[in-house]
Formats: structure tokens, sequence, C-alpha cells
């Protein structure tokens, strides 16, 4: 069995409780309801009877307020409550990051690369150049750090993969979401990213304003992608992609789903003893995450990834 320790919250981020629900296999609708979370109980319930993940276990609680870490602990029967990241590396064989405020990131994982202990780091994994050559760097010595948006694993978008083939060769992808570019930005591409197969982008250029993102990026081969993000649209993450024969539309829904297999990912990598993800996927969503901020802080200017 492996011991997973969990680390929690940043505002707004409901990832400890619902992901340690889905693994451990039990949840608290009540207690998540009133720390304000109902449409996280009401997909643990409607997918009750998938609860759970053979071979892994949530045993440890970390957060900042020993409230909050006792309220995730009843809702999802964590038996220990650690003090410290430091006590939590002694606790656990491997560790789940849920926080999705960056600038943390590195300060919170490295007590557990350090240690040689597997990570999976909560999107996005940073938003700047200096902490993604971090992790980077720690990666090509080694360590086990793994990284993504769950939507790498939505099934909607998985289903149109199958039949990307019948749409010709594609001309444009667009993407919509809402929400903030550097929280949610990384959704939007990494389902992207993800449906198209991990192409490499060759630049991108940010053409609207903070609060209205609007992203242009270029493939290399060719392919256009437009990412737009609003903040006062209502809630939506949507694909089409656009072929010389025909279009598709997705229209992502299934939070649990996705959840759900992105905590099975990291678990059978930590039972393979290596990222099932490659590094250099994550490593060219979040370079285009930091270049869209760049290109918006320089005006609309072009930034070239290569």
């Amino acid at each position: 069995m492996i011991k997973l320790g969990i680390i929690g919250m940043s505002e707004g981020n409901a990832h400890p409780y619902s992901w340690s629900a889905i693994i451990n296999g039990h949840f608290n609708a009540e207690e998540i309801d009133r720390v304000g979370y109902p449409a996280v109980s009401n997909y643990l319930k409607a997918n009750d009877d998938t609860l759970g993940i053979i071979g892994a276990r949530v045993t440890c609680i970390w957060t900042q307020d020993i409230k909050v870490s006792e309220s995730i602990a009843k809702t999802a029967k964590i038996e220990t409550i650690a003090i410290s990241l430091e006590e939590m590396v002694r606790l656990v064989d491997a560790v789940i990051l849920a926080r999705d405020d960056a600038e943390h990131h590195v300060d919170m994982a490295k007590p557990f690369i350090d240690a040689g202990i597997p990570i999976f780091i909560d999107k996005p994994l940073a938003i700047t150049r200096e902490d993604l050559k971090y992790f980077s760097d720690q990666v090509a010595m080694g360590k086990f750090i793994m990284s993504c948006s769950s939507m790498r694993y939505a099934n909607e978008c998985r289903i149109v993969k199958q039949e990307i083939s019948a749409l010709g060769k594609l001309e444009l992808v667009t993407a919509v979401g809402k929400k903030d570019w550097n929280k949610y930005g990384v959704h939007l591409l990494e389902g992207l990213f993800s449906l198209l197969n991990d192409p490499k982008p060759v630049s991108v250029k940010h053409v609207g304003k903070s609060g209205k993102d609007i992203v242009y990026i270029e493939f290399q081969g060719g392919l256009l992608a437009t990412v737009h993000l609003f903040m006062d649209i209502s809630p939506t993450f949507q694909v089409s992609l656009f072929g010389q024969k025909e279009w598709r539309i997705v229209d992502i829904k299934n939070s649990y789903s996705m959840f759900r297999d992105n905590m099975i990912e990291f678990v059978r990598s930590v039972e393979q003893g290596k990222p099932r993800l490659l590094f250099v996927k994550t490593d060219m969503i979040i370079k285009t995450l930091i270049g869209a901020v760049e290109s918006l802080e320089k005006g609309g200017e072009t930034i070239y990834l290569t």
C-alpha cells in the first residue's frame, strides 16, 4: 500500500477534499457542503460506486491551518495530521501538492524533492521561468516530479481525439474558458495539447488584456490556435477543432472523471518508479503559459518558444 501525503489548501481550490476522497473511497458530504464546496459533494455522491484507488491511501494531511487539516482529515478518513512539511517527509511514500498557487510550489515541494520522494504538483507547476528551471533541473537529476492539469485526462477530449483523423488536415483550434490566465489558462492548454498529441509550440502572442485574455499560439507544422479566457463569461471549458473536411466541438464538463484518472495515473507512476507523463510535455505547456504573460507585459509582442 502506497502511503500518500496531501498538501493544501489555496483559496477556492477544493482538490485536497476531492482528491483525498477519490483515493480513499470515503467522503463526508455534510462537511464538504459546510466548507462551501457543494459541487464537489454532488459529483462525489453521483460517482460513489467508483470511489477508491486500489494500492494507495492518503494517510497524512498538512495545511497551513490546523482547522482546515482537521476538516479534510474528517472528510476522507485521513489518519495523521502533520504539523510540518518536514514531518510529512518521514511519514509518506509519495506526496500530492494540491495547491494551485504556483508561487509557493518550489518552497513546498523542495523538502520532498530533496528527500527523493515522488511528488505530484497541481497545475500550474510554475508561473516564472526561474521556478520552471528549478523543476526542470531537478528532473534532469533524476527526481520524480509529475505535474499537469487534470484536463489532460478529460473523457470528452479523448472521445474526439479518436475521431481527429476524420477531420482532415487541421487548420485551426480554438479554446474558451473562464477565470484568470495564470491558474486556469493551463487547463485549456493542457486539454488542447493532449488532444493534439502534444505538438511543439513555436510562438505565443497575447492580443487581449488582463481579465479578457486572448492568446494566439503557432505550433510546429503551421497549426494555429487561439485560447480565450474571460473572467466574466458563463463558466465553460470548450475546445473546437476545424479541419479541411469536418469540425468538432468538445464541451468539457465531467470533472470527477478527469480527477480520478489523474490520481490513478499518479499512483501507477509511483508503482512503476517514474512519471508516466513525460516532463517535456509539462515543460512545453508551462513555457506557453509563461510566454503569454510575457507577451501581454510587452504589449502583445510575439514570444518565440524554441
